[in-house]
């Protein structure tokens, strides 16, 4: 560089380096695109999402554009095939599925590619999860705190503003196919059935009901026994949203607590089983209720509609919203410590 008086350099020398500077700043991110943009710039369109072992027992065609074309997700490619894992961006894990370890698993993580595991069941009801340390990315479950929010159901927004409730032959139905004694819900029911009668349903008392005659059958008691197998956090099933809700009776809950539910669905749609000092208060509410008193229960109909979520494609579907707004890099360190908390 040549110094100008009073040992300054010159203006021209200083725009000049300095150009020069720039020019190599901006030519490195030229030549290494992935180390100036982030994650974004590092996977391809559209997102390859591979299921490693399909949730449930029939496996449906995935080979189209389904995300699109069902849900209106775009630059999502959902897979099953295994060949694929090199191109994946994603792999999902149903924990069901992982059985009996993890020689079930790929053997290799490529950099980059994220790990999914899913639930829907509830913790009482998942088993080995300690052995799942530092393996997975992402949590899908039905907990609010999920990295991939997965409800069984919801209310959506629905202006039509009817209330539709099914002519009443009955007070209280119940739908069972597990029954074990040491349940809560078991324990509960026993107590309650000493003050009215429940007509019980399902493969536990030898009534099975056929897929198309679930509903018009509750829908014909005034109450349901919207009984959970298990009391956890945010495990709100389709006891709720489908035998309830959608088919036009009024749920007695048995779950998570008041608060819990009142996150979900209105205050003044369900019956909580705490809400009473004892199971004879609760019998005598249901039998005594009026009928003004009993289509309060049905004013949400007028502003929301059930959404069921039932279709594993749905669920999977919506990994490829999710995706730009996950932590990238991250492990589980304590899987089973998470979903028990």
């Amino acid at each position: 560089l040549r110094w100008a008086p009073w040992g300054r350099p010159g203006v021209k020398a200083l725009v000049t380096a300095g150009l020069f500077v720039t020019t190599l700043w901006n030519l490195r991110f030229l030549l290494n695109p992935s180390k100036g943009s982030g994650e974004d710039s590092k996977h391809r369109e559209p997102l390859v999402i591979l299921v490693w072992e399909w949730p449930s027992k029939e496996v449906p065609n995935v080979s189209r554009d389904v995300c699109r074309e069902l849900y209106g997700i775009t630059g999502c490619q959902l897979t099953t095939e295994r060949q694929l894992l090199h191109q994946a961006d994603v792999v999902v894990f149903l924990h069901s599925r992982l059985q009996p370890g993890r020689d079930r698993l790929p053997k290799e993580r490529l950099p980059g590619q994220n790990w999914v595991w899913v639930s829907l069941e509830s913790p009482s009801n998942t088993r080995a999860l300690a052995e799942w340390n530092q393996t997975f990315n992402w949590v899908m479950t039905y907990r609010q705190d999920s990295d991939i929010f997965i409800p069984y159901g919801k209310l959506v927004p629905n202006r039509s503003a009817t209330v539709n409730i099914p002519a009443k032959t009955n007070l209280v139905s119940w739908v069972i196919s597990n029954y074990h004694r040491t349940q809560k819900r078991a324990e509960v029911y026993k107590n309650l059935s000493k003050y009215l009668h429940v007509n019980i349903y399902g493969k536990a008392n030898n009534k099975p009901l056929c897929k198309d005659c679930l509903l018009p059958t509750i829908s014909k008691s005034k109450f349901y026994l919207a009984f959970e197998n298990s009391i956890h956090r945010d495990y709100i099933t389709e006891k709720l949203w489908r035998n309830s809700l959608l088919a036009g009776t009024v749920p007695v809950v048995l779950g998570p607590p008041r608060a819990n539910y009142e996150q979900f669905v209105p205050a003044d749609s369900f019956i909580h089983v705490n809400d009473f000092g004892s199971l004879e208060e609760l019998a005598t509410f249901l039998k005594t209720m009026n009928s003004s008193r009993y289509q309060q229960f049905f004013a949400w109909q007028r502003r929301f509609s059930v959404k069921l979520y039932t279709d594993w494609r749905e669920r999977i579907c919506t990994i490829c919203t999710a995706y730009p707004h996950l932590p990238h890099g991250h492990l589980y360190p304590d899987l089973q410590s998470w979903f028990n908390s």
